[in-house]
């Protein structure tokens, strides 16, 4: 009688010994977040409260091509890192100045095995398989290929005399022209999430930027034959590229459907009439080929680099502390992102009130992580196309200085072209204030 009396009064105020190991195990299998490290550019009057208290960075080795990075759908873990800002490349703040500021990192969220999640981690990134299609065949001889039909040309395509006398005229033309970008909202859709400084610390977008890409835009022929190269690349600055023969034929291939848009169409028609290349269809695809696939020196290396690789895809540059240059285009942001390498976190603030970015918006100036890497302000077009953004920087090369402003449609933009000798160095949009 005595032991069920006992019995019932330990059923009745519990088992204290019990409740106090299952809170030591959830507290046990909860993750902690790790700390790194954030770029400051931006403001110069937080240069005093956000120029100091850095901590040493640990590296991290980025190895391969760009498709053995993060191909399991793995996140990558994220490490201290800061920027080595490059002449020819200043922000897209337009401000020189450089800072760092250490802080914690918020991991990729997950469900430990008691059910409980840690606060403050952020939803799983999705990731997604591209549909390649038939990408293979984008690597036979250009002369064995089908092409689109070439668009004739027109009133359209043939220049004005404004246009002629006035750059931003002409790019505003390009703009007019480009009958592949895509619509937000029917095409794709973004969640630019909140937004920030470039010197704050936390992560501000609760998950990807891109949440869908309408699957027809790959099958767009510019834009596959584009996406094809993003993989021929190691992103690693210093590391020499060797072209195969297979990635010459992409490239020749893109060339040549690209030249059959009216974007490029009007950018051969305009440098014909200011003397800059010759009627020669041929010779025009030789000099495009050249300005945005030839390899020059970079970081000390010769033959690591080309326009193309660093406008389009990126590069990860090791000397000091690693930071990410060029990476300008939303393809290869959506590509990245879809495979897990990019870890986006939030836009940055306009300069200008009342210009805050939405889901309709298309130039947008924002942050991200790159295998692990910062990217602490970066500027894009979104829904353009590849041969827009072609004409866009090429006729901004030969015809235009620095800083070229100009509208784009809605937007007043500095397109910023920096040259390495006769190459193209950099070139990218600036929101202009």
């Amino acid at each position: 009688m005595e032991g069920l009396v006992k019995d019932l009064v330990d059923w009745g105020l519990g088992d204290d010994d019990g409740v106090k190991k299952n809170d030591e195990d959830g507290i046990d299998e909860r993750s902690r977040s790790s700390s790194w490290a954030q770029i400051v550019s931006g403001d110069q009057e937080n240069e005093q409260n956000h120029g100091r208290n850095s901590n040493r960075r640990n590296e991290e080795r980025v190895d391969g091509r760009n498709q053995e990075w993060g191909s399991g759908g793995s996140q990558p873990s994220r490490r201290p890192q800061k920027a080595v800002n490059e002449e020819y490349e200043r922000y897209e703040d337009g401000r020189q100045d450089n800072y760092k500021q250490s802080h914690p990192d918020q991991e990729t969220g997950e469900e430990s095995n008691d059910g409980w999640e840690t606060v403050g981690k952020k939803p799983a990134r999705r990731h997604q398989q591209v549909n390649k299609g038939n990408w293979d065949n984008f690597k036979r001889p250009a002369n064995e290929q089908e092409y689109s039909n070439e668009v004739s040309y027109d009133s359209q395509i043939e220049p004005s005399q404004n246009e002629l006398s006035d750059l931003g005229q002409a790019c505003n033309k390009l703009w007019d022209l480009d009958h592949n970008r895509l619509t937000p909202g029917k095409d794709y859709e973004i969640d630019c999430g909140e937004g920030k400084k470039s010197y704050q610390n936390q992560d501000m977008a609760e998950g990807c930027l891109f949440t869908y890409l309408n699957d027809e835009v790959f099958k767009k022929p510019t834009i596959s034959r584009f996406c094809s190269l993003l993989d021929n690349y190691n992103p690693h600055e210093g590391y020499k590229e060797e072209v195969t023969s297979q990635e010459k034929q992409e490239q020749a291939a893109f060339i040549e459907e690209i030249c059959r848009t009216a974007p490029i169409k009007y950018l051969h028609k305009y440098l014909c009439l200011k003397g800059i290349v010759s009627e020669d269809p041929q010779e025009f695809k030789r000099m495009l080929t050249s300005l945005w696939f030839d390899l020059y020196g970079r970081g000390g290396t010769s033959s690591c680099s080309s326009a193309f690789e660093h406008v389009f895809v990126g590069e990860i540059k090791s000397r000091g502390d690693q930071s990410v240059s060029g990476f300008h285009n939303w393809l290869q942001f959506y590509m990245e992102e879809a495979k897990g390498n990019v870890d986006y976190q939030g836009y940055i603030y306009p300069r200008r009130r009342g210009q805050t970015p939405d889901s309709e918006t298309q130039l947008l100036t924002i942050q991200f992580e790159w295998n692990g890497v910062l990217k602490s302000v970066s500027s894009t077009l979104v829904g353009v196309s590849p041969e827009f953004e072609i004409a866009l920087y090429t006729l901004c090369f030969y015809m235009g200085n620095e800083d070229n402003y100009v509208e784009l449609g809605p937007y007043n933009v500095n397109i910023k072209c920096y040259r390495l000798g006769n190459k193209l160095g950099s070139a990218f949009p600036i929101a202009d204030s």
